[in-house]
């Protein structure tokens, strides 16, 4: 049956269709030894040969779902040029081939979904999917009242507008300060651009939680296999949206959650 490349190279578990479509437009997929560079291309697995970075792409059944408590000093990506640590080297007890599900900065902790179900991936990262990602973040001085108000209405970041976030203080004194600050957007860096848009620099940064997926008392650097009903937990309950396709969990149970939106901020 013809597929469009890129949704069959993320349900290869090569990587996230995003990140397959990059692949695509700088020319590292081929198809019977030619070079693809167009999207939407349809072709049939079963038939033709495909090849990405020059290797074969092949099929697993079984998907699995792995929650990392990634350290900082490791990149997530699946090679790096300069030579740093890549996340995947922390998961060698996990056979099958999976990738980052989105990114988490070198100098950032914390919660990271890593997974060989493209599908799964895409709508935890695709922004009308709205998922919810939190962080703890460590900063300098004391926000106000006002400049959290801010984060939560939604501020301009090189020249967006960010979406409504929700916002807890932790602690607060005048030379540091701790505030959870949850978003469903992805920017680069951006609650650490956030912070800094209103005064405020972030010295530590930790995710901890997808959804309501938490990371808990999970260790740097360690990592546990996700069930069912994590999976399930990502998702936000009070509105329907399609369900995540079914494929088998570590424990061989498809995750089968249907991904709702959280409620407007």
């Amino acid at each position: 049956m013809d597929e469009r490349l890129q949704k069959i190279l993320a349900q290869a578990g090569i990587c996230s269709r995003r990140a397959a479509e990059e692949l695509i437009r700088t020319g590292q997929v081929t198809v019977d030894g030619r070079v693809v560079t167009e999207m939407g291309l349809k072709v049939d697995p079963k038939r033709q040969k495909i090849m990405a970075k020059g290797q074969p792409v092949g099929f697993s059944e079984k998907k699995v779902y792995v929650l990392l408590n990634k350290p900082e000093g490791f990149v997530t990506t699946l090679h790096d040029p300069q030579g740093r640590p890549i996340v995947t080297s922390l998961l060698q007890k996990v056979p099958e081939r999976i990738f980052p599900v989105g990114r988490l900065d070198f100098d950032t902790k914390g919660a990271l979904l890593l997974t060989n179900d493209g599908d799964l991936a895409q709508q935890v990262q695709h922004p009308r999917f709205e998922v919810n990602k939190t962080y703890v973040a460590r900063v300098t001085g004391k926000p106000s009242a006002a400049e959290l108000r801010q984060l939560e209405e939604g501020l301009e970041v090189e020249g967006r507008l960010t979406a409504p976030a929700q916002v807890k203080v932790r602690k607060a004194a005048a030379k540091e300060s701790v505030i959870e600050i949850t978003i469903h957007e992805g920017r680069k860096r951006q609650v650490r651009k956030m912070f800094t848009a209103i005064g405020h620099h972030v010295t530590e940064l930790t995710r901890i939680a997808y959804g309501n997926l938490q990371l808990g008392s999970l260790k740097p650097g360690k990592f546990r296999f996700l069930s069912q009903a994590d999976i399930g937990r990502i998702f936000h309950k009070d509105k329907k949206t399609p369900p995540v396709p079914s494929g088998k969990s570590a424990k061989g149970r498809g995750p089968g959650p249907r991904n709702k939106k959280p409620q407007a901020k």
